[in-house]
């Protein structure tokens, strides 16, 4: 049976800070894991193992251990796919930061699919015995940056850092027009398309509420360079808010069908990282594509 460990030193927080305090609000340790840790007495205070309601202190040696069993899917029913070697921008003992080539899914859709970024990620890990797990994805035609779990300990911290927005990404666009003002926010609501299903639109079907923040960064005659920073993360809402004020994304087949571009110009530039665990910061830059240099 696998095992996950981790050996942290505790960092200046309150005195009157709880061990399932520091271990759910710092760490973001969902409580089903912190009883799994509890119970088995798999989490110990300088190499002790202390009561939850335990006051702990700046200093202290906290040693995690995960087992298989403490998740319900502790591996991810994926076929490897060796076809593509992933191109890795940044590697640690739990996760990937993978530059994602345009064109290709994120993960697969149906039993027996191949030829997406986790298959390929699986093949890699499998070399090590590891496996990869999903945390967030990117459109087919987007490229760049994206965050792949190494093992079932991450997951759910990282989707976490994703969702309350701990973990930044930035995105570049290039789009039709020159956007004015040149900097701005783009808050309207996005819900289904009842047109097509494969779309959204603005105040469409069950609509949620998206915010992005643009800053154009260069212009041509006819187009602009866009930096693109997301406050929520609703299902093509970087494409659908610059369609909705005039500036599609070029190449953009869905929202765009009238730009004479082959590729849709949406990259994940660049991802300002949180570890779990250590929840330190790197920051990560994905290179941009030769599609987009074309332009500048």
């Amino acid at each position: 049976m696998q095992k996950w460990e981790y050996k942290l030193t505790v960092s200046e927080i309150d005195e009157e800070t709880s061990l399932r305090e520091y271990l759910q609000k710092q760490l973001l340790i969902p409580k089903h894991l912190i009883f799994a840790l509890r119970t088995n007495e798999r989490v110990l205070v300088n190499n002790k193992y202390l009561p939850m309601n335990f006051a702990i202190k700046a200093g202290d040696k906290i040693h995690l251990t995960f087992v298989e069993d403490d998740f319900s899917l502790p591996v991810q029913n994926l076929i490897p796919d060796d076809s593509i070697k992933p191109d890795i921008l940044y590697e640690d003992a739990d996760l990937l930061v993978v530059n994602k080539p345009r064109g290709f899914k994120t993960h697969p859709n149906q039993p027996g699919e191949t030829n997406t970024l986790l298959n390929f990620c699986e093949a890699y890990l499998n070399k090590t015995n590891q496996h990869a797990f999903m945390i967030h994805r990117l459109d087919q035609f987007t490229s760049g940056a994206i965050i792949v779990g190494k093992n079932p300990a991450v997951v759910p911290i990282l989707v976490r850092l994703i969702k309350d927005k701990v973990i930044h990404r930035n995105y570049l666009a290039w789009t039709d027009g020159i956007i004015t003002p040149p900097t701005g926010t783009i808050e309207k609501p996005i819900g289904f398309d009842p047109d097509d299903k494969r779309k959204r639109k603005i105040d469409g079907v069950k609509p949620l509420q998206a915010k992005t923040d643009y800053m154009v960064q260069s212009t041509t005659e006819d187009h602009s360079l866009v930096e693109l920073s997301l406050h929520t993360g609703r299902t093509h809402q970087l494409r659908v808010h610059l369609a909705s004020i005039g500036h599609p994304i070029l190449g953009d087949p869905l929202y765009n069908p009238n730009s004479d571009n082959d590729d849709m110009l949406l990259h994940s530039w660049k991802l300002t990282l949180i570890r779990p665990y250590y929840m330190d910061q790197i920051e990560i830059k994905s290179p941009l594509p030769d599609s987009f240099k074309t332009f500048m």
